[in-house]
Order: C-alpha cells, then sequence, then structure tokens
C-alpha cells in the first residue's frame, strides 16, 4: 500500500503489498503529515509523521497526505481520487493510464500533474525490487505544498510537470 500497492502491475495475482522507491520522496523533496494508504507498519520510504494502515477510506485525514493506493481493478482508483481531491492536499501516485475513465477527470482536478520519465520499478516487502511494470507512473497533487512537491520533482529530473493553464 501507501508506502505503495502497486496492484497487478507487476502479476496479474501477485501481492497488493509495493512500496515507493526513496528517490520518488528524495526527488519531491518534502515531509508529508500523513501516508493515507500504508502498510501496517508504515511504508519504509515515506516521509511521513503518520499512516493509516486499514479502513483508511472511513477515516479522517489530516495534513500534507502522500497516497499510493491499491491499483487494483478498473475504477478502482475512483473513491481513492474523490476522497484525495475532497481532501485538497497532498500527492497522489497513479498509474499513467490517460484513457482510463478515471484518468482525466482526476488531472482536471489536480493542481499540477507530473508523469514520471522512466517506470518505477517498485520495491516488494522483503526489499528487493520488482521488475518493470507495464505502464508508466502520474503523480497527481492538490494544494501549494503538493505543487512544490512536483515543482521539486520536476527540477530534480524526476519527469515533466504540467499544472492548471490560466484561460
Amino acid at each position: 500500500m501507501g508506502g505503495g500497492m502497486m496492484g497487478q502491475w507487476e502479476t496479474n495475482g501477485a501481492s497488493d503489498e509495493w512500496y515507493t522507491p526513496a528517490y520518488i520522496f528524495d526527488a519531491m523533496g518534502l515531509r508529508f503529515d500523513l501516508d493515507v494508504a500504508a502498510p501496517p507498519q508504515g511504508g519504509p520510504h515515506v516521509p511521513c509523521s503518520r499512516w493509516i494502515s486499514a479502513d483508511s477510506l472511513t477515516q479522517k485525514w489530516e495534513g500534507f497526505i502522500w497516497m499510493n493506493p491499491p491499483f487494483g481493478g478498473r475504477n478502482s482508483l475512483t473513491p481513492w481520487l474523490d476522497r484525495f481531491f475532497e481532501h485538497g492536499n497532498g500527492v497522489a501516485l497513479v498509474p499513467d493510464r490517460t484513457s482510463a475513465p478515471w484518468f482525466q477527470p482526476a488531472a482536471r482536478k489536480s493542481d499540477a500533474v507530473l508523469f514520471v520519465a522512466r517506470k518505477i520499478r517498485f520495491i516488494r516487502p522483503d526489499g528487493s525490487e520488482g521488475a518493470s511494470p507495464a505502464n508508466g507512473t502520474a503523480l497527481m497533487a492538490i494544494g501549494p505544498s503538493g505543487m512544490a512537491a512536483l515543482s521539486n520533482a520536476q527540477r530534480s529530473g524526476l519527469g515533466i510537470c504540467m499544472g492548471k493553464l490560466t484561460p
């Protein structure tokens, strides 16, 4: 989960426990208050003060959040993204499935989206690196701290960031 849930990216039917590598957080250069989709022991690389590891969608979210939700079925990200945008302060890691029914509405609600330049090889619970996934990854930001995180990540060479265009 939040430290990373990659879902069915690497092998269909394999574990949902996948951790986001430390270099993603290093590139953003900010500390989070809360990881809202963490494994029970917390994500090993997530720079945050607290985490939620169960029933996250029904619990209170506070502060600047990190969200790497389960990437399961076709629209399984929708309730997570709805809650993320309702909260209004954080960074969400999502697959860059631009033609998926949830992606365009979420991108419109984001203050910024960073398309990660290379595929993220997520970390297994045993600490080993997973294979290259089929899809790339995007980071969606909401709020000033999220925008700062993605700006830092772009300057660090993590990918290309696109923000809201003014009319």
